[in-house]
């Protein structure tokens, strides 16, 4: 049987993360506290469409589908955007789609195969990223496949790399009295668990992990950005984030404009309905809780 705290564990730390480092910690605490932290609250991913400019928000943590990280963090589950995104791109009244992007990026996993798909669609219609105000890791990954990336005066950009987290929690179990016993078949089953440290054989084997991840990671942002591999990793933050005047000079970004000065430019006038906040229940295992949305009126 699962426990949530197991499901934490293989949620948290048994996959590469294209994420601020700074997130995850706060993730991982607010989780075991059920809670959902203010520094992730996202603005529900509605699609909206202004004229024939389709707005598709990437707002919060991104992963792979829905599951049990994106019930506690909302976010973005790439499985259902990736079939919005498609949608806009079948649709004859959609002539440009504007990425909205808020996020401090997420699950490595399937970032690869959305940025490739995007980058391929590219010469349908205009694809422009804009980073208002977080566009990092995998959601810069994202980005960088459009065909313009376009950054807000206070927006930051970049973070690319990949890290795991091993958590060895063999001390707190001396501590408490606890001896765990692992009985297992396959050589390599079970390595990286929290309940021993972690084996030099099984650190070489994770850190091959991560860096097979980051240079899909570097290959991906070069092809999209046009450069040489080299100069993502060299000239591109190696892995730190980048102010918008900084990023354009580097060449991380083409511009810095808003989202409002974005779709103005592509013949959209400001959005003028106020947004009004709603609390709606969502349902969680067997009860459920509340989330703030904010929606156009």
């Amino acid at each position: 049987m699962t426990t949530p705290s197991d499901a934490l564990y293989e949620a948290f730390c048994e996959e590469p993360w294209a994420i601020l480092e700074s997130r995850l910690p706060l993730l991982l605490s607010a989780a075991m506290r059920g809670l959902s932290p203010d520094v992730v609250a996202a603005i529900p991913g509605e699609r909206r469409r202004s004229g024939a400019v389709a707005v598709l928000p990437i707002h919060g943590p991104v992963s792979p589908r829905a599951n049990f990280f994106t019930m506690f963090f909302g976010g973005v589950g790439l499985d259902t955007w990736a079939g919005e995104f498609r949608a806009m791109l079948a649709d004859p009244q959609v002539r440009a789609i504007v990425l909205d992007i808020d996020s401090p990026g997420g699950s490595a996993a399937g970032v690869e195969e959305m940025a490739t798909e995007i980058l391929a669609s590219r010469g349908s219609k205009p694809i422009i990223a804009v980073a208002d105000t977080l566009a990092a890791s995998a959601a810069y990954w994202l980005a960088s496949a459009a065909d313009e990336i376009v950054t807000s005066p206070s927006a930051e950009v970049g973070s690319i790399g990949v890290f795991a987290l091993h958590l060895d929690m063999s001390r707190a179990m001396d501590a408490a009295g606890v001896t765990p016993t692992i009985i297992k078949a396959g050589k390599f089953k079970a390595e990286g668990n929290p309940w021993q440290p972690l084996t030099a054989e099984a650190q070489e084997y994770l850190q091959s992990r991560v860096n097979d991840y980051y240079t899909a990671f570097v290959g991906g942002v070069a092809k999209g950005r046009g450069v040489p591999p080299a100069k993502v990793r060299e000239e591109f933050g190696q892995g730190r984030m980048v102010g918008a005047k900084d990023a354009v000079r580097l060449g991380m970004a083409d511009r810095v404009g808003t989202l409002t000065q974005t779709l103005a430019r592509l013949g959209v006038p400001a959005i003028s309905a106020p947004m009004v906040a709603v609390v709606e229940p969502v349902p969680v295992g067997m009860g459920e809780r509340e989330r703030l949305t904010l929606r156009y009126s």
